[in-house]
């Protein structure tokens, strides 16, 4: 089981654009054109304590928990992710297609960790359209054997050093050594 918790610091953010907003309006009082600052700091305020109260997510071995409201993970037919990754939102469809909208408002690695797990857990669903076992890099051979993709090659070295490695290599092969100042036995 692993429980993610929304982070600390948007209650503290929340309070603060509360405040904020309570000085705009008090100013506004002098100057009306503070009314206007003080309306947006109190819709951040507004939003940021509401993201602040999200019910913690439980990922189980059998389903999902957001807050009272258990998800078994079969029942999940498509995991699809918005643009935004912090607050983490994501667009779940059941079985019988409802649509679920988990927002949970972590720090940056917990959101990733999270979206990460639930796309492995999801293994009955579409993740972002595409079908789990090809989303993950497994492919379905004609004989119905698993196949793994090839691992990506990344380039180590530059290409004057890898030129250079490869000359190496040939002369190791063609005189059994590197080193010159030792003999052939």
């Amino acid at each position: 089981m692993t429980r993610y918790l929304p982070a600390r610091h948007y209650i503290s953010f929340g309070i603060v654009a509360l405040g904020l907003a309570v000085f705009s309006g008090w100013l506004g009082m002098e100057w009306h054109g503070a009314f206007f600052p003080a309306g947006l700091f109190l819709l951040s305020a507004a939003l940021l304590l509401f993201l602040a109260v999200r019910p913690a997510v439980e990922v189980q071995e059998a389903y999902l928990a957001i807050g009272k409201r258990l998800i078994p993970w079969m029942d999940i037919r498509r995991l699809d992710r918005t643009g935004w990754l912090s607050p983490l939102i994501v667009r779940l469809t059941l079985y019988d297609d409802t649509r679920i909208t988990l927002v949970y408002p972590g720090d940056l690695e917990a959101c990733k960790s999270l979206l990460r797990t639930l796309r492995r857990m999801c293994r009955d669903s579409l993740i972002d359209g595409i079908p789990y076992r090809q989303y993950w890099g497994e492919v379905l051979a004609s004989s119905g054997e698993r196949k793994l993709l090839p691992a990506p090659r990344y380039r180590l070295l530059l290409p004057e050093d890898e030129a250079e490695v490869e000359r190496l290599y040939q002369r190791l092969k063609a005189v059994g050594h590197i080193d010159p100042k030792s003999t052939d036995e």
